[in-house]
């Protein structure tokens, strides 16, 4: 589904970098860092912005980028916060419950006046709410919106950190907004409560504020991609799930790769419904795994119906 149209295809994901702490052990995560790493395994260029403490746990995070060929060069070292550690509990229905301490290194990431090339070169923006919890981190990335052409927007709703006000400054400022069933229905609480149906919430973010393209994820219900006036739907392949952590982030990095590289629609949201269920039939919300892994999987699972 993916061409060979990769060279000089850029993305930067803003945001969180962290350690889940899960019952099985600690694994690096942060929903853009996540993005980061997938972009990366499918072969396009990926620059993290982000901040880690002075300390052992940074440290590892950062030889877990260099480790999978992700620059580090766009990470800031924090003298005085510490590296971000999430507490992860997993419950019915493969669910996740995230205990996020604040404040944290990520919560103080500056502008630099080199961001502002990075931006300008950048072939997409990534980030999503739960980055901009704090003062500091919010102002950058609002600066950092100014240089960028295509702004991709991740609800990444994770309580308390984030309130109807946050999300209505972000998404007029967003081409492409993804998020989940619960987020959209959610969103209609917010903004309408009147919209009680999918095609109802999805009208009322294309008119509130004038995004141009919607990414629905519904886990083994599979993903619908909107623009104003059409829909495309892909099925979900069902899976023997591990975990659910990270699927979502996956889900939008092999969207991106595919439609950044000159894929169709529909072939980018068929991939990114596989690899959400590649990642969900493996542990933690980045595995080592090579293209081809993906790609037999993707294979299998439509051979098998």
């Amino acid at each position: 589904m993916m061409n060979s149209n990769l060279d000089n295809k850029v993305v930067v994901c803003f945001g969180e970098i962290l350690w889940d702490v899960l019952p099985s052990g600690k694994t690096a995560g942060g929903a853009p860092m996540n993005v980061a790493y997938h972009l990366q395994k499918l072969g396009i260029a990926s620059k993290m912005v982000s901040r880690v403490g002075d300390d052992v746990p940074g440290k590892n995070l950062l030889k877990f980028l260099e480790g999978n060929d992700l620059s580090t060069q766009f990470i800031q070292l924090d003298k005085t916060k510490d590296t971000s550690e999430v507490h992860a509990v997993i419950g019915e229905n493969d669910e996740v419950a995230y205990d996020i301490i604040y404040p944290v290194a990520w919560d103080y990431i500056q502008w630099l006046p080199e961001h502002e090339d990075l931006l300008k070169n950048a072939d997409a923006f990534v980030f999503g709410s739960l980055g901009v919890r704090n003062t500091v981190s919010k102002e950058t990335l609002h600066k950092m919106l100014e240089y960028t052409d295509y702004r991709v927007f991740d609800i990444n709703l994770r309580a308390p950190h984030f309130s109807a006000a946050l999300i209505a400054g972000l998404l007029p400022k967003s081409h492409l907004v993804k998020l989940n069933a619960n987020e959209l229905m959610m969103m209609a609480e917010w903004f309408d409560p009147s919209c009680t149906t999918e095609s109802a919430c999805v009208k009322m973010m294309f008119e509130r504020f004038k995004i141009q393209e919607l990414l629905v994820t519904k886990g083994s219900k599979g993903a619908s991609y909107y623009t104003a006036d059409k829909q495309y739907d892909a099925a979900a392949h069902p899976v023997k799930v591990k975990d659910t952590i990270g699927s979502g982030d996956s889900f939008l990095a092999a969207f991106l790769a595919v439609k950044l590289t000159g894929g169709s629609v529909e072939d980018a949201l068929k991939y990114a419904v596989g690899m959400g269920g590649f990642i969900t039939s493996k542990s933690g919300a980045c595995p080592a795994y090579e293209k081809g892994d993906l790609d037999l999987f993707i294979a299998s699972q439509e051979r098998a119906g």
